[in-house]
Parts: structure tokens; C-alpha cells; sequence
């Protein structure tokens, strides 16, 4: 047995709290394959197809099917009906196996006799009978210990995963919330809210933040970040949604908690889609067609969002009864069937959409509008939220906010992976007037891929004209710092820069730029672990934050 995970809420393999049970199976992938196949079929397991060579993906397949089997055997033996799920593991050499669970105690002993029936199984001399009745008899004797602590929350819960934009979208679904009357608890990467107040710092998007949410004295409304993170390790904290969202799945985080590829990722992030209720929605972003493709399995309504009002999955959707929100003639409108379209407002009055600039913003206003409307939140209220949320360091700090600094322009935002990279870049070319150059200082996290440290780099030097790299030495996670500046700076060559100048942080690196910098240029930095400074150096430097108004003017500058 590798590892023992207790799930306490909807997860990856079933839609209730789970046992997630990681087995090293090694000895059974050596075996011969007639062998293998004798050693089975003692226990009535009996496949439809061969146990395959030693040390293959077919042979691994084969044993957790086998494990399976046993698994349903010994809860048959214990007169359990149990469902039982496994799959290949992390490693080459494991498997996993996954079943629901009511009382954790028994939950917890009945995983753990599974390697050691599996050890048993690999001895042709010993009974697999006798061994299952011995494991029964001890199983027996175990006290079942508590039930699972999943929330069913009797007031709305809107809950939004994604790749890029979660944070963005959670506020601006609460300020849309706030705008009607509700009090709103809602969790995200940077804590716990109540309405405008942070109850708790820290990243709450997991199972944990949504009881310390859902615990907040006197709300009537919960928006929920739900990141994948604390759907593998925990699952999920509430055992429904009315509302569920999902952004979008791109390359980050892979090779971690098992996840390698990206379909692998769009698996997990749609498990917030498989527990939305009946009557409710599921808004997707049409645009990513793995996003699209979580409509066949989500429970709720569809409810699609996309840049392109002529989408075919959007006739198709409402056809079916569904419902989207889309832009045309650079107005926000929305579609409950094919031939009805209504208009909320023009994108110039969206301030999160940067004056219509940010393809980005305006999928993450898009997706807000339509939870908050799909929650029962009135059109006036939405209206009315989405003229008044502002990026600034107030309502949503890091996410593409921005001042002027003498005659500058400066775009603090996340953009952590390349997909936000590309959209930081849209917004700086925006706002560029002419030939002005595009300032940008950006770093990443040690735990992505050389393969994501690449294409980050690569779209930054791209769209900027003199690249710089921020170490954070905060967030190596175990990489060597010499090697992850070394990745970037490859993926910046290959973009066609030449060797960027790298500064030991953030602060120093916006130092840099606005003293290499001129008026009317762009200044762009990708704010993670010094915010609080860089704010702070902006004022001290006589920066001034950019409303929606002058917002419209710079990008008018621009566009001339």
C-alpha cells in the first residue's frame, strides 16, 4: 500500500466521499503472462481480454481489474453492496482503487486488507478463501468511527473551477450578489470573504474553505473557488451546487498528484459539473472544447458562454432547451433560444472587460453574469454589478489591475501559465499607443514542466519588447533556481530575444522598467509574491490607479 487518501466529499471517482487506495503492484506486473493469468482466475475473476505481456500498460489494466474484483469480493463476504472503481496509478508500478464510504473507521480497515489479499493472491499454495475469511473476521471487530463531514447547504452555492480566471470570476459573481441585497461568503486563493471582509488569509479553495464559508454567521449566498488541488486530496466540501462554472482546462499543474496530461485535468475539474443539482446550471466555456465536452456527463442545464455568438454548440445547446451569453455588435447579450436575443449592456461599460481589450476579462464577466443570473439574481442587479466592478487592488488585487506612473503605464496581473501569459500580452498591446514599447517582467512557480516554463517564456517574448525575469525564490518547490531561470531564458531565445536581465525579485525588476522605460510605453509585471510592494512602490512613486473612464481613453489613444 502506497497511500491511503480519505476523500470527505464528491471527487474524481464518485460523486460522494470516497477511499482512494494507491497500490505498488510490482511483483504481479513480473510475472509471466500464463502465470498472471492462473494466479486470477483461482478467485473466479474471469476478463475479457489477456492479461498482456509482463511489465505493460495492458498487464497494469489487467491487475486493477483484478483488484477490483477482489474488492467486491470481500464486500460481498462482509454482505456490503459496494462500487468499486480502479484505474491505472501515478507511477508506472501502481494502480489505484476507489470506493464510497459511511463510516470511516470500517472505510479505513476494509482498504487496508486489500494489499495484503493481493499479496496472498501472488502465492499459488496459500487459499484465497481462507485469507478472505480471516480478513472478514477482523473486520468485524473495527468500531465504524464517524461519517463523512460534507456539507448540504440549504442557501445558493455557486462553485467555479478553471485553469486561469477562477479568482476573477468568484468576486465578481459576489459583487453581482452583493448588488442584489445578498450576503455573500465566498472563498478563493487568497482566503476566506464575508461580503468585502477577509475572515481568513491563506488559500481556501478547497474542502476546507467551503465550511469556514458556509460557517459565516448571517449569509444567504456562497461562491466557492474549487481548485484541483482540493478536489485530489480532499474532494469536494459541499455535496451539491445550484450553479457550477468552469473557465477553462489548459497545461498547468501536470505531473502532479498524478495528473500527467491535460484530458486527465479536464477529468477532475469536471467533477464540480457531476454534482450541480437537476433544476441548475452548469455555465461552460464553449470556446475550450474540453470545457464543451464536460456538457455530456454535468447534471445541471447548460448554460455556454463564448466570444463567437455563432458557436455551433450554441445552436445546438439552445435547440435543447439550454441557454447562452455571448457578445454582438460589442454588446453583452443573452440567448434562451434561438430566435430570442436580449441585450444587458454595451462591453464599453464592463470595466473587468478593459473596454472590450481583454478576451480573457470578458469570458470571466461572461461566466459571472450568466451564474449570477442562472442563481436567480435579477437582470438590474447584474447590470448594475457589472458597470461597477472595478479592477483595482481593492476589488480584485493582481488581476489586471493598473496605474499610470509619469506618463507610464503599468499592468500588474497573475498570468502564472501561459494562457494568462497570452492574455497579460493581449492587454498590453491594447493599451500601447504606436510603436511604444511593451515592458515585462514576469516569473513562475518551480513545479511546472520544462515543457510550461517553455511556452510561458516563449509567449512573453512574443508579445514584449524587453522581457525581464522576477525570481521567486518562495516558490521553487524544490527546483534549483539556476535551472528554472535557465528554462526561461531558453523559451525567450526561442521567442527571439536575446538574454533577459533577471532580478532577485519582483519589486526590483518593476524598478528596472519604469527606469528604463519612457512615457506612453507599457509596463507589465506578473505580481505573486511581492503584491503588497509593488503596490505600495507604485504610490510612492506618484502612481495613480486607472478608472473605468480613463481606461476608455487609453485604449482610444491606442487604437488611433
Amino acid at each position: 500500500m502506497v497511500e491511503l487518501r480519505v476523500l470527505d466529499g464528491p471527487n474524481l471517482y464518485f460523486t460522494r466521499p470516497a477511499i482512494k487506495l494507491t497500490l505498488d503492484v510490482s511483483p504481479w506486473l513480473a510475472l509471466p503472462q500464463a502465470r498472471a493469468e492462473r494466479l486470477t482466475q483461482r478467485t473466479a475473476f474471469s476478463p475479457s481480454a489477456s492479461s498482456g505481456q509482463p511489465g505493460s500498460d495492458q498487464r497494469r489494466r489487467y491487475i486493477a481489474r483484478f483488484a477490483v474484483h477482489l474488492t467486491r469480493a470481500l464486500a460481498d463476504a462482509t454482505r456490503t453492496h459496494l462500487a468499486v472503481r480502479g484505474r491505472p496509478g501515478p507511477s508506472p508500478e501502481q494502480i489505484v482503487v476507489a470506493f464510497p464510504w459511511r463510516r470511516q473507521g470500517a472505510a479505513e480497515a476494509f482498504a487496508r486488507e486489500l494489499a495484503p489479499l493481493l499479496e496472498v493472491g501472488l502465492d499459488g499454495r496459500c487459499s484465497m478463501d481462507r485469507a478472505m475469511a480471516q480478513a472478514v473476521q477482523r473486520l468485524k471487530e473495527v468500531a465504524p468511527g464517524p461519517p463523512p463531514t460534507t456539507l448540504s447547504p440549504s442557501i445558493p452555492v455557486i462553485a467555479v473551477t478553471g485553469t486561469n480566471g477562477k479568482t476573477t470570476t468568484v468576486r465578481l459573481i459576489a459583487h453581482l450578489a452583493r448588488t442584489a441585497g445578498h450576503r455573500v461568503a465566498y472563498t478563493t486563493t487568497d482566503g476566506v470573504y464575508r461580503d468585502h471582509e477577509l475572515v481568513e488569509a491563506g488559500d481556501y479553495s478547497g474542502f476546507s474553505g467551503a465550511a469556514k464559508a458556509l460557517a459565516q454567521p448571517g449569509v444567504d449566498f456562497a461562491v466557492l473557488e474549487t481548485a484541483r488541488g482540493g478536489i485530489l486530496l480532499r474532494g469536494i466540501g459541499t455535496d451539491h451546487n445550484d450553479v457550477a462554472v468552469v473557465t477553462n482546462v489548459t497545461e498547468d499543474h501536470l505531473d502532479q498528484l498524478g495528473i500527467r496530461t491535460i484530458d486527465q485535468m479536464a477529468e477532475v475539474k469536471a467533477t464540480i459539473t457531476r454534482i450541480t443539482r437537476p433544476d441548475g446550471w452548469d455555465v461552460l466555456n464553449a470556446d475550450d472544447p474540453r470545457v464543451l465536452a464536460m456538457r455530456r456527463q454535468a447534471t445541471g442545464r447548460p448554460w455556454l458562454f463564448s466570444l463567437d455568438a455563432e458557436h455551433p454548440a450554441i445552436r445546438t445547446t439552445l435547440a435543447e432547451g439550454g441557454r447562452a451569453i455571448s457578445v454582438l455588435d460589442r454588446t453583452l447579450v443573452v440567448m434562451s433560444s434561438r430566435r430570442h436575443v436580449h441585450h444587458l449592456l454595451p462591453l464599453e461599460d464592463i470595466p473587468v472587460a478593459l473596454a472590450g481589450i481583454s478576451s480573457p476579462y470578458l469570458r470571466n464577466a461572461m461566466a459571472a453574469a450568466a451564474a449570477a443570473l442562472a442563481a436567480g439574481i435579477s437582470e438590474e442587479a447584474v447590470v448594475e454589478g457589472l458597470r461597477s466592478f472595478v479592477l483595482d487592488p481593492e476589488s480584485n488585487p493582481g488581476r489586471a489591475n493598473l496605474f499610470e506612473v509619469d506618463g507610464r503605464v503599468v499592468v500588474i496581473d497573475y498570468a502564472h501559465n501561459e494562457d494568462g501569459m497570452r492574455g497579460l500580452v493581449e492587454i498590453c498591446q491594447g493599451l500601447r499607443p504606436g510603436a511604444a514599447r511593451i515592458f515585462l517582467a514576469f516569473g513562475t512557480a518551480g513545479d511546472r514542466t520544462n515543457a510550461i516554463l517553455h511556452r510561458l517564456a516563449y509567449t512573453a517574448a512574443r508579445g514584449a519588447d524587453r522581457p525581464a525575469i522576477a525570481e521567486l525564490h518562495r516558490y521553487l518547490r524544490g527546483r534549483n533556481p539556476k535551472d528554472l531561470v535557465k528554462q526561461l531564458q531558453a523559451g525567450l531565445q526561442d521567442g527571439g530575444k536575446a538574454t533577459a536581465p533577471v532580478f532577485p525579485n519582483e519589486v526590483e525588476a518593476l524598478e528596472w522598467m519604469l527606469h528604463e522605460s519612457t512615457p506612453k510605453e507599457v509596463i507589465a509585471i506578473t505580481a505573486l509574491a511581492q503584491r503588497p510592494e509593488i503596490f505600495q512602490l507604485l504610490r510612492a512613486k506618484g502612481g495613480v490607479a486607472v478608472g473605468p473612464a480613463r481606461l476608455r481613453e487609453l485604449v482610444q489613444r491606442a487604437a488611433r
